[in-house]
């Protein structure tokens, strides 16, 4: 009996480790830049010589993102495209159900597109969404839905974060839609960073029909399934909410002249990596690395995780040859609220420094999840890309590179605002501490676990 039983044990061991074999393997190997996006590359093509239609302003505040989001929703006339990783029906996500259903329900088409995890997590048998999914001018999809029979598929994600509508404005960044993000709440929070594009005339090559271009060759996929069947049961409730903000936030529903709000660009071009749910070509992080490594002064750049490997280092190292002044902030191993990235940073910090990378860390006690960069004068880019292997080789991603001496300005105040709070890196264990500033202390607890996480899962850095 005993052997009976062993035997079970062992057999059930097998296959868990098979079916891990089988979520593991596909993504194991990190795909080299193909001869063709080599050869395709220009960094000249980021540039313009003069102002086109298009404008652009960022947003920094969360609460203004919430407000803007709203603005843009609530004026849209013909359609409406979402485009999320992570999507909740808490205080920020029911006011963006509402504004939607609404929307939907005078005509406009809406179509939302969410990422698969955030789909079995918070979506999947939510009232408050099925209530907006009723409605005949609503398109609800989702990328890679989570699937027991294809876990060889499981860990290519939608990581991309942007919200269009109509063809005059969008909004494109980091931040996903829930409290954590938007809105101004009490809680836990993360600063990020979003960039807003308006456009008063459309143009073949404008950053708007690019984008369009982009979502469509997602919407279109076969791994991309329609949410179908509907529910009434809240959709009272996302009337009355919508209501309740009109009477709350009457601001948020007034027009504004964009024009008044926004700087010009010279040109915005959108960054992608490949669509499908393989392993990818690192075609954003390639195309950003030599973008910087043109730059003839100063790179800046802002990430909340870095996991590199050799390749990824490398080029770090080469920015850093080339550009005498290249900057990057991160969170603090006390201040990151992704353990991986946590333990990644802890280990590797060394490596990162040998690079030549001038290191500063955040330490603010919220957690930085901003991604953005400037070049120079000229270049500023935000959108949803982690200097990690995950965005790099996994996710869907997309960074907005824009040509804008204005913007650029505008961006690397608000920049050095964080970096002016942040700790400057000596080496891997000192700082050059600014008077008054004390180091979060790393607890016990933490470094314990964190060296535990690299003791038995430091082989999974690429997955996180």
């Amino acid at each position: 009996m005993k052997k009976h039983r062993l035997r079970k044990i062992c057999i059930i061991l097998l296959l868990l480790l098979a079916y891990a074999c089988a979520i593991v393997l596909p993504y194991s190997r990190q795909p080299a830049v193909t001869a063709d996006t080599m050869e395709q590359f220009s960094a000249s093509g980021f540039y313009g010589n003069t102002d086109t239609c298009e404008r652009a302003m960022v947003i920094s505040d969360n609460g203004e993102a919430l407000a803007e989001r709203i603005r843009l929703i609530s004026q849209a006339e013909d359609e409406i495209i979402l485009s999320t990783f992570d999507f909740n029906a808490d205080v920020s996500g029911r006011m963006l159900l509402a504004a939607l259903y609404q929307a939907a329900g005078r005509g406009v088409h809406v179509s939302i597109l969410v990422d698969g995890i955030s789909y079995a997590t918070g979506i999947l048998g939510n009232s408050w969404f099925y209530a907006l999914t009723e409605n005949e001018n609503v398109e609800f999809k989702i990328y890679n839905p989570l699937n027991p029979l294809k876990p060889w598929e499981f860990m290519g994600r939608l990581h991309d974060k942007y919200l269009m509508a109509d063809r005059t404005a969008y909004i494109l960044g980091g931040r996903n839609c829930y409290d954590f993000f938007l809105g101004d709440h009490d809680g836990y929070k993360n600063y990020d960073w979003d960039v807003l594009v308006c456009c008063e005339e459309g143009e073949d090559f404008s950053s708007m029909e690019q984008l369009r271009e982009y979502f469509e060759s997602v919407w279109e996929l076969d791994a991309c399934h329609a949410v179908s069947g509907g529910s009434t049961k809240k959709q009272g409730d996302l009337q009355a909410l919508y209501s309740q903000m009109q009477e709350e936030h009457a601001d948020w529903f007034q027009p504004v002249d964009y024009r008044e709000l926004t700087v010009p660009a010279r040109r915005i071009r959108l960054v992608s990596n490949p669509v499908h749910t393989r392993a990818k070509e690192p075609v954003v992080f390639y195309s950003i690395t030599e973008l910087m490594e043109q730059a003839q002064e100063s790179v800046f750049i802002h990430t909340p995780y870095i996991l590199c490997d050799d390749w990824m280092l490398g080029q770090l190292s080469d920015i850093c040859a080339q550009v005498p002044e290249v900057h990057m902030m991160t969170n603090s191993v006390a201040n990151n609220g992704n353990p991986f990235g946590a333990m990644d940073y802890y280990i590797n910090k060394e490596k990162l420094l040998d690079s030549g990378v001038n290191m500063s860390e955040y330490d603010s006690g919220v957690s930085y999840h901003g991604k953005c960069f400037t070049v120079d004068d000229r270049l500023s880019a935000i959108g949803s890309f982690n200097w990690d292997m995950r965005s790099a080789y996994l996710d869907t991603e997309l960074m907005l590179v824009i040509d804008s001496p204005e913007l650029n300005a505008i961006l690397r105040e608000e920049m050095g605002a964080y970096e002016r709070e942040a700790l400057k890196v000596i080496d891997a264990d000192s700082y050059d501490l600014a008077e008054g500033q004390i180091p979060q202390p790393l607890s016990s607890g933490k470094e314990f676990r964190l060296k535990l996480l690299y003791r038995l899962a430091y082989w999974a850095r690429f997955l996180m």
